[in-house]
């Protein structure tokens, strides 16, 4: 059984209306729970908690996804911490990106897969991490 880390970006398209990104992303997500199990983790629900949303209600919306909440360890946090500093130190404009860095490190380091539509970042500073994208798994 493969395990896949869940990115916001993929759970917010199955909240929001027809469009071929949500179709995407519901037809992927069915085909990584049929070979696992699908993972959160708490920097992905505080994205999520960012929505008008209670969180009962994305109790509900994501309850037939049983996804399975994993802590975020010191060494997911450092890892994160220093890639999004070799980010910085390369010129990366952006200061809030540190969440993306955390949901990378957290895959990277538990060897799940990341089930993601934003493939780049994780793509440059987590190369041995396994990426399900549009462009990978059309």
């Amino acid at each position: 059984m493969t395990s896949t880390v869940v990115d916001t970006n993929i759970l917010i398209d199955v909240l929001g209306p027809a469009t071929p990104l949500r179709i995407w992303s519901l037809s992927a997500l069915k085909r990584c729970l049929d070979e696992g199990d699908l993972i959160l983790c708490p920097i992905i629900w505080s994205e999520l908690s960012a929505s008008p949303l209670t969180e009962l209600e994305i109790n509900l919306a994501f309850g037939w996804l049983d996804l399975k909440r994993e802590p975020l360890s010191y060494e997911a946090a450092y890892q994160a911490g220093k890639a999004h500093f070799a980010y910085r130190k390369a010129g990366g404009l952006r200061e809030r990106t540190l969440p993306d860095f955390l949901i990378g490190a957290h895959a990277a380091v538990r060897s799940h897969r990341l089930l993601t539509r934003d493939p780049a970042r994780y793509r440059a500073y987590f190369p041995g991490l396994d990426i399900i994208s549009p462009e990978t798994h059309p």
